[in-house]
């Protein structure tokens, strides 16, 4: 990714909240390539994608402080002196999210605020990252998506976030509190929780595969998606940290691949060299928080940053495979 961002990173001191989670981990692994002092935060809290096998290729060579992002006095500690600060802690069930909206509302809220306030107070000049989410856009009005695409969120999980995403564009701009804000679409690839659907379907799909059991694809598996390989995301993050002209922006993760369902589960079924998928109805509880189709235009952060998705979608699903099988006892 260039010289440049090289040495945006050496020598400096990170901070990755959800560290030991999915896209933390993995970006993690990376920044403690490009020689920076890394310092994971997470609760471990077990519905939540925090698992400590995740670091295992560089646990020597990170901390790891176990702590809530709700509690505030923790957070004013862990931001003082640091250059950087990823923030990918959140709450990210959509059907949790509706059985207990306070815990979301905490976690992908208030908590977020609490953020923001120990880095206007402690370290001003920190440069943050926020993984925000493409559900705050709701069921898309047109397609592709844009930033400028209204925002109407349907569940509890969308709003909070989409509140997140403003708390950090305001200290942005009233406070200079850097920040850039990136709604990720569906993210996959190794360290992705797989033994549940909290975290993303593809998750419990790679699961069932491996495991000989059918994938189930709700409703008629026409829907559409998009999807970003864990690599290309850890780009996105590195390319937004590294350039200020990202200070105070919004931009869309996405893919030029977009894929019906059912087409996807009939692209892991050859991958996997084997298995099966049916078509099943819609749970109720998953039907009215559904957003039909959905993929992004992702042309700002390509024209503003340079990015774009370099792993095709057959080989990221590969690649994931291909890790599960070999590490499914630390996942399931």
């Amino acid at each position: 990714m260039g010289e440049d961002l090289l040495n945006s990173f050496a020598g400096k001191d990170i901070l990755i909240t959800g560290g030991l989670g999915f896209i933390g981990s993995n970006l993690a692994i990376r920044l403690v390539s490009l020689d920076a002092r890394v310092t994971l935060v997470d609760s471990l809290i077990p519905e939540y994608g925090g698992n400590a096998c995740n670091i295992e290729p560089v646990k020597d060579r990170v901390r790891v402080n176990i702590a809530d992002v709700r509690d505030e006095y923790s957070m004013n500690h862990l931001v003082r002196d640091r250059d950087y600060l990823f923030n990918l802690a959140g709450q990210t069930s959509h059907t949790d999210s509706m059985l207990n909206p306070y815990v979301d509302l905490d976690i992908n809220c208030r908590a977020q605020l609490s953020i923001l306030e120990a880095c206007r107070k402690y370290n001003p000049g920190i440069k943050i990252v926020f993984a925000s989410t493409r559900q705050i856009y709701g069921k898309p009005d047109y397609l592709p998506v844009d930033e400028r695409h209204p925002l109407h969120p349907m569940d509890v999980n969308g709003i909070n976030k989409m509140a997140g995403e403003w708390y950090h564009i305001l200290y942005n701009n009233v406070y200079g509190v850097r920040a850039v804000s990136l709604r990720l679409t569906n993210t996959y690839g190794p360290r992705m929780r797989v033994k549940d659907a909290r975290q993303t379907f593809l998750g419990i799909w790679i699961r069932r595969l491996i495991e000989g059991a059918p994938i189930e694809v709700f409703g008629d598996g026409k829907q559409l998606r998009d999807f970003n390989y864990v690599d290309d995301v850890v780009d996105a993050m590195l390319l937004s940290g590294a350039d200020d002209a990202s200070n105070g922006q919004i931009y869309n993760l996405g893919s030029r691949e977009v894929i019906s369902l059912k087409d996807l589960a009939e692209l892991m079924v050859r991958i996997n060299g084997g298995g099966e998928f049916r078509i099943v109805p819609f749970p109720p509880e998953r039907k009215v928080i559904d957003i039909g189709d959905y993929y992004a235009n992702f042309d700002k952060i390509q024209q503003m940053l340079g990015w774009a998705p370099k792993v095709p979608l057959a080989e990221g699903l590969s690649k994931t495979l291909d890790f599960y099988r070999r590490y499914s006892n630390y996942y399931w």
